[in-house]
Protein backbone atom coordinates (compact mmCIF):
# COMPACT_ATOMS: atom_id res chain seq x y z
CA UNK A 1 0.00 0.00 0.00
CA UNK A 2 1.48 3.46 -0.51
CA UNK A 3 0.62 6.57 1.34
CA UNK A 4 2.09 10.09 0.48
CA UNK A 5 1.75 13.36 2.92
CA UNK A 6 3.47 16.51 3.21
CA UNK A 7 5.98 16.28 5.99
CA UNK A 8 6.60 19.11 8.72
CA UNK A 9 10.84 19.70 8.83
CA UNK A 10 12.33 17.76 12.26
CA UNK A 11 15.64 17.02 12.92
CA UNK A 12 14.23 14.27 14.91
CA UNK A 13 14.44 10.32 14.29
CA UNK A 14 14.15 10.63 10.45
CA UNK A 15 12.66 6.66 10.51
CA UNK A 16 9.04 8.58 11.88
CA UNK A 17 6.71 9.59 9.41
CA UNK A 18 6.81 13.57 10.63
CA UNK A 19 3.54 14.17 8.84
CA UNK A 20 1.62 17.68 9.30
CA UNK A 21 -1.07 17.95 11.71
CA UNK A 22 -3.22 18.30 11.10
CA UNK A 23 -2.51 15.20 8.47
CA UNK A 24 -1.75 16.83 4.91
CA UNK A 25 -2.46 13.77 2.32
CA UNK A 26 -1.13 13.89 -1.07
CA UNK A 27 -3.21 12.29 -3.88
CA UNK A 28 -1.74 9.53 -5.41
CA UNK A 29 -2.28 10.84 -9.01
CA UNK A 30 0.50 13.67 -7.67
CA UNK A 31 2.92 11.67 -7.29
CA UNK A 32 2.10 10.03 -11.02
CA UNK A 33 2.57 13.17 -12.02
CA UNK A 34 5.96 13.98 -10.51
CA UNK A 35 6.89 10.52 -12.14
CA UNK A 36 6.68 8.29 -9.44
CA UNK A 37 5.51 5.20 -10.35
CA UNK A 38 4.62 2.16 -8.22
CA UNK A 39 3.53 -1.12 -8.49
CA UNK A 40 2.29 -4.28 -6.44
CA UNK A 41 4.06 -7.38 -6.98
CA UNK A 42 4.42 -10.52 -5.68
CA UNK A 43 7.43 -10.63 -3.48
CA UNK A 44 7.89 -14.51 -2.74
CA UNK A 45 8.59 -14.86 -6.89
CA UNK A 46 10.49 -12.23 -7.54
CA UNK A 47 12.85 -13.91 -9.16
CA UNK A 48 10.99 -15.35 -11.45
CA UNK A 49 8.07 -12.76 -11.86
CA UNK A 50 6.55 -12.36 -15.37
CA UNK A 51 5.18 -9.22 -14.12
CA UNK A 52 8.52 -7.64 -13.02
CA UNK A 53 10.44 -9.01 -15.96
CA UNK A 54 7.61 -7.14 -18.36
CA UNK A 55 8.17 -3.70 -15.99
CA UNK A 56 12.14 -4.10 -16.62
CA UNK A 57 11.91 -4.90 -20.23
CA UNK A 58 9.32 -1.61 -20.64
CA UNK A 59 11.57 0.64 -18.70
CA UNK A 60 14.93 -0.71 -19.53
CA UNK A 61 15.58 -1.59 -16.54
CA UNK A 62 18.84 -4.17 -16.43
CA UNK A 63 20.72 -3.84 -13.29
CA UNK A 64 19.73 -4.92 -10.06
CA UNK A 65 20.79 -6.45 -6.21
CA UNK A 66 19.46 -7.05 -3.07
CA UNK A 67 20.55 -5.20 0.31
CA UNK A 68 18.80 -6.15 3.59
CA UNK A 69 19.15 -3.23 5.59
CA UNK A 70 19.25 -4.56 9.01
CA UNK A 71 21.61 -3.94 11.67
CA UNK A 72 22.61 -7.67 11.41
CA UNK A 73 23.09 -7.56 8.37
CA UNK A 74 24.81 -4.40 6.58
CA UNK A 75 28.02 -3.59 6.77
CA UNK A 76 28.50 -0.39 8.86
CA UNK A 77 25.13 -0.43 9.29
CA UNK A 78 24.62 3.12 11.24
CA UNK A 79 27.39 4.78 8.41
CA UNK A 80 25.06 3.40 5.53
CA UNK A 81 21.42 4.14 7.14
CA UNK A 82 22.82 8.01 7.73
CA UNK A 83 23.60 8.21 3.71
CA UNK A 84 19.21 7.43 2.78
CA UNK A 85 19.04 10.10 4.89
CA UNK A 86 20.89 12.82 2.91
CA UNK A 87 19.31 14.46 -0.55
CA UNK A 88 20.79 13.49 -3.41
CA UNK A 89 19.99 13.45 -7.22
CA UNK A 90 20.14 10.75 -9.80
CA UNK A 91 20.25 11.21 -13.49
CA UNK A 92 18.83 7.73 -13.94
CA UNK A 93 15.47 6.69 -12.57
CA UNK A 94 15.59 5.80 -8.24
CA UNK A 95 14.40 2.39 -8.71
CA UNK A 96 13.62 0.39 -5.53
CA UNK A 97 11.38 -3.01 -4.94
CA UNK A 98 10.98 -3.64 -1.52
CA UNK A 99 10.22 -7.21 -0.90
CA UNK A 100 9.75 -6.98 3.10
CA UNK A 101 9.01 -4.00 5.27
CA UNK A 102 8.62 -0.38 4.13
CA UNK A 103 10.45 2.56 3.17
CA UNK A 104 9.86 6.41 3.60
CA UNK A 105 11.04 8.36 0.25
CA UNK A 106 11.37 12.02 -0.29
CA UNK A 107 10.23 13.56 -3.42
CA UNK A 108 10.37 17.68 -4.69
CA UNK A 109 7.04 18.71 -5.93
CA UNK A 110 6.92 20.89 -8.60
CA UNK A 111 7.44 23.78 -7.06
CA UNK A 112 10.62 22.64 -5.64
CA UNK A 113 9.56 21.94 -2.25
CA UNK A 114 11.08 18.84 -0.34
CA UNK A 115 8.61 18.07 1.85
CA UNK A 116 7.00 15.19 0.44
CA UNK A 117 7.14 11.78 2.50
CA UNK A 118 5.50 8.43 0.71
CA UNK A 119 5.48 5.10 2.44
CA UNK A 120 5.63 1.68 0.81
Amino acid sequence: MVQAWYTEKSGDDPQQPHRREPGSPVALEQLRGLGVLYWKLDADKYENDPELEKIRKERNYSWMDIITICKDKLPNYEEKIKMFYEEYLHLDDEIRYILDGSGYFNVRDKEDSYNQDFKF
